[in-house]
């Protein structure tokens, strides 16, 4: 199992969405979580929008990505689903083997009437549900060939080896020192 980061700037829709489809439709092999550079409040649009698939958010809470990161949370892929601006303020997750950057417009700032703003918001979804289906093909053999990731802590797997490495040296340094004669 994959477990994946979506971040976005508030939490609110890109992230929300992709995060829904991804556990929806991974077959397993994925586990996703969202989160915002600063959690926000979940866009009514984007609840509207995502209904008409069947999939009900509006219970979903928002997050922020550096809670999760203080949390020592860790991930194997981390796919940040707002603008290149906005996307360098995400911190970065120690030992993710996949980062990528998905650029969808941010569907708070769509303006117009209701019908006009649904409309755009639909198309942003749309983009998303291709977008996830697309990495779930491209991802699904490298999910398969590690199923048993999903009781693997990166962070502790870190640590484990930076002892390791100290106990070398350690050893190293102990048994090539000058001998008195």
């Amino acid at each position: 199992m994959i477990k994946v980061l979506f971040v976005c700037v508030h939490n609110s829709a890109r992230s929300q969405m992709a995060e829904t489809f991804l556990n929806d439709l991974g077959q397993g092999l994925f586990r996703a979580e969202s989160a915002g550079i600063e959690a926000g409040i979940l866009n009514p649009y984007v609840i509207t929008v995502m209904k008409e698939l069947g999939y009900d958010i509006s219970n979903n809470q928002t997050h922020s990505v550096f809670d999760y990161f203080k949390e020592g949370r860790s991930y194997q892929a981390v796919i940040k689903v707002c603008d290149q601006s906005q996307a360098q303020k995400c911190p970065i997750f120690p030992l993710t083997l996949i980062n990528e950057q998905w650029d969808f417009p941010d569907p708070s700032t769509f303006v117009g009437t209701d019908d006009e703003i649904l409309e755009r918001t639909r198309g942003v979804r749309d983009r998303v549900l291709d977008k996830v289906k697309h990495f779930i093909t491209e991802h699904k053999d490298f999910a398969l060939k590690r199923k048993d990731w999903s009781h693997v802590s990166f962070t502790d797997a870190s640590c484990h080896c930076r002892k390791k490495r100290w106990d070398h040296w350690r050893w190293k340094t102990w048994t090539h020192r000058q001998r008195p004669t």
